[in-house]
Parts: C-alpha cells; sequence; structure tokens
C-alpha cells in the first residue's frame, strides 16, 4: 500500500446542514452516506469560506479566505458569471496543483466556478482533466430572450455540448469519475467531484422522483447518495478502498425556502452568515486509518483541507505566501486528545466581516436587515445554542471586547469594507483584458434542450 492515499473530495451545491440523515433529516433517503458516516468521521463543526459559491469553492482550493485571494466579489457581483474576465488568479496555488507537483493524476468532474475563461480553467490550476459544466447550472437558456448564452459542457477546455439534458448529468458525471479511478489505479490520484446538485433548476431522474418523499429536492439529494454509493463500491472492487479518503460536504448551506431544503437545526440560510449559510455536513472516510462512527465537533473548515490533503500526500504548502488553513489530519483520523489547530473562523459577506467565531463563541457585529447591513450586538454560545436564538452579548463584556479585538486584527489583515478598512496581506483575483462567454445562442444548431422549461434560478 502507497503512503500517499488516493483523494476522493466530494462537493455539493446548495446542500443544507439538515439534508442528510445522518444530520437529522427524515425525508431525505441517504443510505450510501449515512453509512459513510457510520464507517467514518462526521464532522458538526465544519464551515466553508463563504455562503456563496464561487468565493466558497476558490477558498477551499487554495486554502485561504476569499479576500486573501481577491475572491470576496467579483466586479460587485456576488458569484462569477458566464464570460466575466475575472476568474482564479494564474499564479495562485491549488490544492491539485500542489497534489500533482508530487506524483498526483488530478481530474475534477462537475462545477468549476472559478472563471470560464481560458486561462482560469481547471486545466490551469493543477487539473490534469476536466469534465463538467464550469458554473452554475441556471446559467443557461431558459427563455427566448435569456441574458445568458447556452449552458456548456466542457471537456478539458473545449465545448463538447451545449444545453445538456441536467436529468443525465449526473450520471455521465459519475461515468467519467469512474473511468479515471479505473485509469488511475496503480497510481495516488485526486478526484474533485463538484456536483451539480441541489442547485436551482432541479432536474432528478425519473428515478429518483418517483421515490422521493420530498419532490425534486428529495430526488436529487437521492441521486447524489446513489452516486457516492457507486464511487465506494468501485473503491472496493479495485480494491482501493482500505487507502482512499473520501470526503463528502456542500458548497454552501441550502436556499431553505420553500424548495424543500433544510437547515435545520441552524439559523439562517445560503448567503447569509448565520450558521445555515456556512455551516454544512462533511463526512470523511479512510478505512485503514478513521476508526468507525467517529464524530468530532471541533472547529474546522474547508480552507483547512488545502493544506491538510498536501500535508497528507508528503507535499508542501507554498511558503512564500500567508495560507489561512491548518493542517487537521490528526482530527481526521481522530487521534486521541486532538485539538482543533483553529483558533478562530471569520464571516464574511463580500468584502464586509460579518461576525467571528472562536471556540463556543460567535460574534455578530453586522446583520442584514430590510435596509440592507446593519450594525448588531449579537453573542451566541454555540455549544449550547446551535439555533443562535438567545443573545448573550450583554452578559458577557469580556468575551465581546476579545473578539471584536481579534476581529480588528483580522480587518487590517483581510480588508472590511464595513469599517472601511483596506487589507495588508490580499493578493489580487486574476483578470484578463478581453473575455468572451464560451457559447453563443445559434437557432440553426441541433440543441437536444434548446431551452429549460423550469424557470428556478437560485
Amino acid at each position: 500500500m502507497s503512503d500517499q492515499p488516493n483523494i476522493i473530495l466530494i462537493n455539493c451545491d446548495d446542500l443544507g446542514y439538515g439534508d442528510l440523515g445522518c444530520y437529522g433529516s427524515g425525508i431525505n433517503q441517504t443510505p450510501y452516506l449515512d453509512q459513510m458516516a457510520a464507517d467514518g468521521i462526521q464532522f458538526t463543526d465544519f464551515y466553508m469560506g463563504s455562503p456563496v459559491c464561487s468565493p466558497s469553492r476558490g477558498a477551499m482550493l487554495t486554502g485561504c479566505y476569499p479576500p486573501r485571494i481577491g475572491f470576496a466579489e467579483f466586479d460587485g457581483r456576488w458569484v462569477l458569471f458566464p464570460g466575466q474576465s475575472l476568474g482564479l488568479n494564474p499564479s495562485e496555488k491549488t490544492v491539485a496543483s500542489l497534489l500533482k507537483e508530487v506524483g498526483y493524476a488530478t481530474k475534477i468532474v462537475g462545477k468549476w466556478h472559478c472563471g470560464d475563461q481560458k486561462e482560469f480553467l481547471p486545466t490551469r490550476h493543477g487539473f490534469d482533466s476536466y469534465y463538467g459544466i464550469p458554473y452554475s447550472n441556471d446559467m443557461g437558456r431558459q427563455t427566448p430572450d435569456d441574458k445568458y448564452p447556452p449552458l456548456p459542457l466542457l471537456f478539458d477546455e473545449d465545448v463538447i455540448q451545449e444545453q445538456p439534458d441536467q436529468a443525465s448529468v449526473t450520471e455521465r458525471y459519475v461515468e467519467e469519475s469512474v473511468r479515471f479511478i479505473r485509469a488511475n489505479q496503480d497510481t495516488p490520484f485526486f478526484l474533485y467531484f463538484a456536483h451539480m446538485y441541489v442547485h436551482l433548476p432541479i432536474y432528478p431522474p425519473d428515478r429518483f422522483m418517483r421515490e422521493s418523499e420530498n419532490g425534486r429536492y428529495g430526488a436529487a439529494v437521492q441521486a447524489i447518495d446513489w452516486s457516492v454509493g457507486v464511487l465506494l463500491d468501485e473503491l472496493k472492487q479495485l480494491g482501493l478502498d482500505e487507502n482512499t479518503l473520501v470526503i463528502f460536504t456542500s458548497d454552501n448551506g441550502s436556499r431553505a425556502r420553500g424548495e424543500g431544503g433544510s437547515n435545520k437545526p441552524l439559523r439562517g440560510t445560503k448567503g447569509t452568515t448565520w450558521e445555515g449559510g456556512q455551516r454544512v455536513p462533511c463526512i470523511m472516510r479512510w478505512p485503514s486509518q478513521i476508526p468507525p462512527g467517529s464524530v468530532s465537533n471541533q472547529l474546522v473548515s474547508a480552507i483547512d483541507l488545502c493544506p491538510t490533503l498536501v500535508e497528507l500526500a508528503g507535499g508542501e504548502m507554498p511558503s512564500d505566501r500567508i495560507i489561512d488553513g491548518k493542517d487537521i489530519s490528526s482530527l481526521i483520523r481522530n487521534e486521541e486528545g486532538a485539538i482543533t489547530p483553529r483558533e478562530t473562523f471569520l464571516y464574511y459577506r463580500l468584502h464586509n466581516l460579518m461576525a467571528i467565531r472562536s471556540g463556543r463563541w460567535k460574534l455578530h457585529t453586522h446583520t442584514v436587515g430590510k435596509s440592507g447591513i446593519e450594525v448588531c450586538n449579537e453573542l451566541y454560545d454555540l455549544v449550547a445554542d446551535i439555533g443562535e436564538t438567545t443573545n448573550l452579548y450583554d452578559q458577557h463584556p469580556d468575551i465581546v471586547a476579545d473578539l471584536n479585538a481579534q476581529m480588528d486584527i483580522y480587518r487590517k489583515d483581510l480588508g472590511d469594507n464595513l469599517t472601511g478598512t483596506k487589507g495588508e496581506n490580499t493578493r489580487s483575483v486574476g483578470r484578463v483584458d478581453s473575455s468572451d462567454t464560451l457559447t453563443h445562442y445559434d437557432p440553426d444548431h441541433p440543441y437536444i434542450i434548446a431551452m429549460y422549461d423550469l424557470k428556478d434560478r437560485g
């Protein structure tokens, strides 16, 4: 057995904290993920770097808070859009490029959303190959006069289909993932499987629609679960099971506005810096290293994955730049007495530092009200009050003062528009002089689906 583990990182889109059976859902069918949790470790306090997708994904790939890498916002937009001139700077090091340096075969299947110009595509960021839709699945044609061009499906850097049937996309992703695993079973590999589900619009396969007790949403969750089952079975069939670390998580919380998603028992939704926006499910399975049935309530983040995976692979993080992630390999193995190296976690909404967590305490200095971002004075004990229901601000002035002082330090480091503070240690987003969309609508092209009939966008 190689000292270097195979690594599969599965990242869902908009899957909420309460959407899996092992996290409390009584309505979505997730037997494979529930078994994966029983076989490995389940994290209860795992955070994404942002409550929306582009900054969340850039943060996870680089091990840095979004403002650190110029990914807090994109010329005023929350996420990247088709044809935009911005993307992940080619000078950034990703987990894929760092693993590639120590002999890994690397592949991304699914959603990228870190820039669609050639300079920003996955193949320019350490991935040997790419198969997927480069941004959100709602950024395709849904109306005759749509502002979006046809939704592109890419292989490496070329569009191989426009406006694919979204009900078949996940099955195609699984097939491509299995092909990659089989082709690289004799060498260490890193597979980043970035699901389309459960982002709107949701087009699930018929089988899962028939079985779902939670409409389209539940069917999409079940499709995700099925895909995990296929990958785990493939690893067993190839004899790779024991030395493969499989990580399952989501890029941010669920929209949870009547669409079937759940962030329970957390407060807030996607796009907010309440717990429901950024605390997400995280399950890891590695039979030779992780004791079955493990649970960790330690404070950890997706920005910790990059340095951790590089360390496990025998690589080195770059020393010429600041990396915010910490090595959490002892927590992954659930070693006795292991304590998180993460003392704090920052909640950024665009360039605005809204809240901070340290240990059990979370301080909100700002929230979003009817008139926009508003000052607030709210302190929560997340161990006793996971739902952020009881404000303890007045009872603990010493804790408030300490957390405010820490926020001031981070503002100087990363910046904060709310206080007019420019960050001293931030890097630039990637930018090209001219840009174009990957596709353009052609009325004579034989699209399998010229316009998606669901008009949901999220």
